[in-house]
């Protein structure tokens, strides 16, 4: 063996030895070493040795980035796995894990809550249906008689997908799809009477009163000779059954583009009588929630002919009810997973 196949195999095998106990196996490849014997190669004149030479290096180089192709393949082939469940389907089962027991765990109190709402409004005749956490431009604007160059639209700064789907901003993209369901019932003589909840999202400046997911309940009647009596009745039945106790309210003109007349539903403070408290700051009224008659072109686009019939639509937050119920002073409790605060509600 001659003197430069000498330096190369021993070059060689320091480079192996190191390559089997590093971590970062491609740093092999800008090894000192390695770059040492291309200068080599420089200093040495044309002919047969330097080919040769040259020919050693580049199958040393070759012969370790092979090594290092393989050590980042896996060492076995692994079947796919779904990450989110929590084993499984042909998992034995006594080699599935543990779940924790329900005593470990409790409702959250907007959940818990929200069935407490919708056992009231089941008993007033209303059906429930769910809100989908993603939707389209036509269910969250245009439907609701936004069109595409409506100015309104720019009180909704929503999320949206690189696909153009809508996070929903409220629980009203769902008042398309009851309205045009629903038409079977107005023939047969029966109201459109469906509350609608929902987790919407919204892109706020987050504080104790706003946060950025929340929860709404949607509310939607429909029928012949509907009014805003109607409504306001509605709404004030709810909530005394929800507090437990009677409540003065009054509403004041608002602008939606979905409802006409619109109104702002206030009701007289539960906490401290209308004398004025932290919670209804100083004034003895609490701001609530938005609802209106049911605009005509939100009527016409489900092809419900608005001249034969009325109905009214609110939206409110199911988080502000459940604050106000429990005094909960911050908003973002709901949302931090925060168990002390959660254990208060167990």
């Amino acid at each position: 063996m001659d003197y430069k196949s000498d330096v190369i195999n021993k070059t060689a095998k320091t480079l192996r030895e190191r390559l089997a106990k590093t971590e970062d196996k491609k740093s092999i490849l800008r090894a000192p070493e390695l770059g040492a014997l291309y200068e080599h190669l420089k200093t040495l004149t044309a002919g047969k040795l330097r080919a040769d030479f040259g020919k050693e290096i580049n199958a040393l180089k070759t012969e370790l980035e092979k090594l290092v192709s393989e050590s980042a393949m896996p060492a076995e082939t692994r079947e796919p796995i779904d990450v989110t469940a929590p084993f499984g389907i042909n998992t034995p089962l006594n080699k599935r894990p543990g779940l924790l027991p329900a005593e470990s765990g409790s409702k959250h109190p907007v959940m818990a809550e929200l069935e407490k709402i919708l056992d009231i409004f089941g008993r007033m005749g209303f059906s429930a249906v769910e809100s989908p956490e993603l939707d389209d431009d036509w269910h969250m604007f245009t439907s609701l008689n936004f069109p595409p160059d409506h100015p309104a639209r720019a009180d909704y700064d929503t999320f949206t997908t690189t696909e153009g789907l809508v996070a929903p901003a409220h629980t009203s993209t769902m008042q398309n799809r009851v309205l045009s369901a629903g038409r079977e019932d107005l023939a047969a003589g029966r109201p459109i009477a469906v509350v609608i909840p929902g987790r919407v999202f919204r892109n706020e400046d987050l504080d104790s009163r706003h946060e950025h997911t929340f929860y709404q309940l949607e509310g939607v009647y429909v029928d012949r000779g509907v009014n805003a009596g109607n409504l306001i009745a509605t709404l004030k039945a709810f909530l005394e059954e929800y507090f437990g106790q009677s409540l003065e309210v009054k509403t004041q003109p608002f602008y939606f583009p979905f409802t006409e007349p619109s109104f702002e539903f206030t009701l007289s403070c539960p906490f401290c009588g209308k004398a004025g408290c932290n919670i209804c700051s100083q004034t003895g009224w609490i701001e609530l929630l938005g609802c209106g008659m049911i605009h005509p072109n939100v009527l016409k686009m489900a092809k419900i002919d608005g001249g034969e019939y009325s109905g009214f639509a609110w939206g409110m937050g199911i988080d502000r009810l459940v604050m106000m119920k429990y005094g909960i002073e911050d908003v973002r409790h709901f949302e931090s997973g925060n168990l002390k605060f959660l254990r208060q509600f167990a």
